[in-house]
């Protein structure tokens, strides 16, 4: 967990900072902006603390008007300035701008949750599987389990399985010797030895043949490779984590993965959440991700309502190009709501009690409208906990699975 800073002004200021920071994924500890303080602390101190700053910290300033962002610069702080209709994502720019660069960008009770039993995963060397959809982040999560470790000083390895070319997939994980197969000029360690002393990430686990998952399992096992050609395995001290966008438990009961491999692997589970059911770190990570681009834009509250109401049935992957739109195509200063176009599902607004379509309509009814719409607000009630979320629905935590599966199919329609 990372730790920042916030000066008594500050939290005077603005009270709900420090909730937000702690959904973040942040040990925040309330300081005087004038004591004492370690060479690489940062803090998030008032502008007018600036005499008490460094090029670390970060300054706001709550202001009336257009919201603005000063990045670090010729050794002066970054800055932040914001009203109080734009306090919500100028929370989550904070987040951001102090948030170390091997740490996801979350800002749900749930995910920050989840982070916390990551790190302490991390500092063990047991077998890591993380499953999750498509774009929820697993290789991000398998980096920062590695920059927790013991294993830091060492390589990361990563590697997607569904990308080796079949044949070469023994020699490329393994080693070969030189002349073993045909092609092979050189001798290569392979990608087990290259991370030797470190941690090998395998995503996409379940694209590995069965043969191949044989050779996997001894190699975890007994901690030695055996590469091709040669006669003697070669010992190799790697930690794996394995990710799968699939079921695997599914995968062993359906014969495409064996089950003795599965329980290696299996270790410490890890699940990552669609990011339907994670209303918080949208904007943290959209406030991740257009802090990436050089001149960065701010998102007006009908935007990040906008985004708030979609189910991203492609995850954060979706939301990178949502927003690489909207910088690309806007046609103000700020990205609006009109600036997102969004495929592939209805966007829905409360106003009053009654939910208003910004967008035409194009499923199956409203019911699946007001439906989902129900389960994001039980999801959002619940932090994100999807028993609580079910029972607060009337409904079996199975129908709730049932459900938010469905909906994502709708979406991707």
């Amino acid at each position: 967990m990372a730790s920042l800073d916030v000066s008594r002004g500050v939290c005077a200021l603005v009270p709900g900072l420090q909730h937000w920071l702690e959904n973040a994924f942040y040990m925040v500890r309330i300081v005087d902006a004038q004591s004492p303080r370690e060479r690489d602390e940062r803090r998030v101190l008032l502008a007018t603390e600036i005499g008490h700053a460094t090029h670390r910290d970060i300054l706001i300033n709550l202001i009336d008007g257009m919201p603005s962002l000063v990045p670090a610069a010729n050794g002066l702080p970054a800055r932040v300035a914001f009203g109080l209709e734009d306090m919500g994502f100028a929370f989550a720019l904070i987040a951001e701008l102090a948030r170390p660069a091997s740490v996801p960008a979350v800002g749900d009770a749930a995910s920050a949750r989840l982070m916390t039993l990551a790190g302490r995963v991390a500092r063990s060397d047991a077998t890591v599987l993380i499953q999750g959809d498509t774009g929820t982040g697993k290789e991000g999560m398998a980096r920062f389990l590695h920059a927790q470790s013991g294993r830091i000083s060492h390589d990361f390895i990563a590697v997607n399985c569904a990308a080796l070319p079949e044949t070469m997939m023994e020699a490329m994980l393994f080693g070969h010797k030189k002349g073993s197969f045909t092609g092979a000029a050189n001798a290569s360690d392979g990608l087990f030895l290259a991370a030797d002393g470190g941690t090998l990430f395998l995503d996409e686990i379940a694209e590995l043949p069965l043969p191949l998952q044989a050779k996997l399992l001894r190699a975890l096992q007994e901690g030695e490779v055996l590469p091709v050609g040669a006669t003697h395995p070669v010992p190799v001290n790697v930690r794996i984590i394995a990710a799968c966008n699939r079921d695997l438990a599914a995968e062993v009961a359906a014969g495409r993965f064996r089950e003795d491999l599965y329980w290696r692997l299996n270790v410490m589970p890890l699940e990552l959440r669609p990011l339907v059911e994670r209303a918080g770190d949208v904007t943290a990570i959209a406030a991740a991700m257009l802090l990436r681009h050089q001149d960065f834009v701010w998102p007006t509250v009908a935007a990040l309502d906008k985004l708030a109401a979609h189910v991203w049935p492609g995850n954060a992957r979706e939301l990178g190009n949502v927003l690489q739109r909207a910088i690309v195509l806007r046609d103000g200063d700020r990205i609006d709501a009109d600036d997102l176009h969004i495929v592939g599902a209805p966007q829905l607004r409360v106003v009053g009690a009654a939910p208003a379509p910004t967008e035409p309509v194009r499923l199956r009814d409203v019911a699946h409208q007001s439906k989902l719409e129900a389960v994001r607000a039980a999801l959002r009630e619940t932090d994100g906990h999807r028993a609580a979320a079910a029972r607060k629905l009337g409904i079996s935590e199975r129908t709730l699975r049932y459900r938010l599966a469905e909906m994502r199919e709708l979406a991707a329609a």
